[in-house]
């Protein structure tokens, strides 16, 4: 993986946007997967894919976001500026308007059910604005809003190196109810990563949203995936109150969640920090499938 650092940054700016090279660049904390993120000043930050899977991302948030933010209440992620490849580095990346706000984590929420309500609130919003020309679920958004059936091999790969493990029967149960509907109505928005990490609080409560690269249209499903990553048994039956969705809908949900969770407990090692979320998660699911019995 090529090395994304603050010197890189650093010319970049000084080459493209020397009205801004006075300002200083810094890491963020929490830089994410797809994309390396730094501070520019206090008001701006940097993005920077950190594959060439991830590129049409750039261009994607670029027309899309400036679109969907006049129908949102929440803040999303404001693209202000495209760079190009220099410096050595090989594709476009973005300046973007600093969001204030801590990432989501258990400790600084005030409230799961109230998160429960600001998500499913924020869902909706994002659900009702008119998607007839937005980018259907495919290779650019790794299907996020398509049908889970693109992940059923891999998925059962994942239960088979898993069966000594875990009691891969019953995930089989409920990844095979998970596939047995589909999404029937028009194609809604769905930001398609929907997780702690891309989610901003303040005073406890949610205040932004970001990284919309997964962007896309179709299926809300994957959307609800956090339900068993993060809330606990009461908030996620709010979540699943406050967005109205059908138990179908809420099955493919638990899809996503399901094959997420396997994919990662499968490729990581087992007493990291991956591997034990990922855990937690397929015991959520597990329980619940007990208690459906």
């Amino acid at each position: 993986m090529m090395e994304i650092n603050k010197d890189l940054v650093s010319r970049l700016i000084q080459g493209q946007f020397p009205q801004w090279s006075e300002l200083p660049v810094s890491p963020v904390e929490k830089s994410g997967h797809d994309n390396r993120t730094f501070h520019l000043g206090s008001e701006m930050s940097i993005r920077l894919p950190s594959k060439e899977c991830y590129v049409p991302q750039v261009e994607k948030e670029l027309f899309w976001l400036p679109k969907l933010k006049p129908h949102l209440t929440l803040p999303i992620s404001v693209p202000l500026e495209k760079g190009e490849p220099a410096e050595g580095y090989p594709w476009s990346w973005t300046i973007n308007k600093w969001i204030e706000g801590e990432t989501v984590s258990h400790e600084n929420v005030l409230s799961l059910n109230q998160l429960a309500i600001d998500l499913a609130h924020f869902l909706k919003e994002l659900q009702a604005i008119d998607s007839s020309d937005g980018p259907i679920a495919g290779v650019h958004n790794f299907y996020r809003g398509g049908s889970l059936s693109i992940y059923d091999e891999e998925t059962k790969c994942a239960l088979n190196h898993l069966q000594p493990l875990l009691e891969t029967d019953k995930f089989q149960t409920v990844w095979d109810v998970a596939l047995q509907s589909k999404w029937t109505k028009d194609p809604v928005w769905v930001h398609g990563d929907v997780a702690p990490g891309n989610l901003l609080v303040n005073g406890g409560r949610l205040c932004a949203v970001i990284d919309f690269g997964i962007l896309g249209t179709g299926d809300p499903a994957c959307d609800y995936a956090m339900a068993w990553t993060f809330f606990d048994d009461e908030s996620r039956k709010t979540l699943f109150a406050e967005v109205e969705c059908d138990e179908a809908t809420w099955n493919r949900a638990r899809g996503w969640a399901l094959w997420k969770a396997l994919i990662t407990y499968d490729s990581s090692e087992k007493n990291s920090r991956m591997a034990l979320d990922a855990k937690h998660t397929l015991n959520i699911i597990l329980q619940e499938y007990e208690q459906a019995k």
